[in-house]
């Protein structure tokens, strides 16, 4: 993929580095222990493995799925193409497929295997919230994790909690079906141990490289368009509005909110652990960043 203009993150490629060597190390821990304990870990590897790849191949149609998206021609949706078609350019980059899904949620996501299977998607409602300018930041936010990979690394990521499940479960009923004796019980305890470490040690991973990435796009958005203050405006419409959000609604946002321009649901102000576990940083860590971005560009 050629460079574009939203230059080199060097500390989000170091934790999508970091992130993806940590993970992978996880896994061969966890090889290791199966076979170990006489379980057949080369198949259950095996069967993961065939799972990751169909997440990460189908995860444009997973997401827009999940999402009721449909693909938009420029001739269906001339405004919102052209706002893309003016980042792209800025950004000298291919420009990925667009979508609209029918949702009052305000909101926008980004997803894909590689940049030329990406697509953005925007909902319904974040079109009739926001100015142009306002739409352009959170466009360009999202090109931003088209053009930095982070999307393939997230969309990788964030199956290898389910993995962990899905390994230990085969393992366990493997185990149990060949030894039915008293060790049987120490197998468990075994598998259930590692078990939660994996799940536990993979989800704190996703969820710190989900926040950089997020405060990343944000700066990398803010930088393009140079309006940084359009990007902080939609970021309060956002989140001020989703108070107001049918839980029906948001409940529809849940299978991509981690990929979200603002996560479907706040986390509790104040709580370090919410926030440990959140995929998104908080609003006034966000706003701080743009308002840094704003002082320093001398935007009026």
């Amino acid at each position: 993929m050629a460079r574009t203009r939203y230059g080199t993150d060097r500390g989000l490629s170091a934790r999508m580095v970091g992130t993806l060597f940590g993970i992978g190390l996880l896994y061969v821990i966890l090889a290791a222990v199966l076979l170990a304990i006489g379980v057949n870990a080369i198949w259950v590897l095996g069967i993961s493995a065939a799972m990751l790849v169909g997440q990460w191949w189908f995860s444009d149609s997973m997401a827009m799925s999940a999402m009721r998206a449909v693909v938009v021609t420029p001739e269906q949706a001339p405004q919102l193409h052209a706002v893309i078609d003016r980042i792209c350019a800025m950004a000298n980059m291919e420009k990925p497929r667009v979508g609209i899904a029918d949702s009052d949620v305000p909101n926008a996501f980004a997803t894909g295997r590689s940049a030329k299977r990406s697509v953005i998607v925007v909902t319904t409602g974040l079109l009739k919230r926001l100015d142009p300018e306002e739409l352009e930041g959170v466009l360009a936010h999202e090109l931003s994790h088209v053009a930095h990979r982070d999307v393939t690394v997230m969309t990788i990521a964030s199956f290898t909690a389910i993995l962990a499940g899905f390994m230990m479960r085969s393992a366990m009923w493997g185990s149990f079906s060949r030894n039915r004796d008293q060790n049987a019980a120490l197998v468990f305890l075994a598998i259930t141990v590692v078990s939660v470490v994996v799940y536990f040690v993979s989800y704190i991973l996703m969820r710190a490289l989900s926040r950089y990435r997020e405060l990343g796009a944000d700066r990398g958005a803010a930088l393009l368009t140079g309006k940084p203050s359009a990007l902080a405006r939609a970021l309060q419409k956002i989140s001020g509005d989703m108070a107001s959000i049918p839980t029906r609604d948001l409940r529809q946002m849940e299978p991509v909110s981690s990929f979200a321009f603002a996560p479907a649901v706040s986390a509790g102000k104040g709580i370090n652990l919410g926030q440990l576990m959140s995929t998104h940083p908080t609003l006034e860590k966000r706003l701080e960043q743009l308002a840094r971005i704003s002082a320093e560009l001398g935007e009026r």
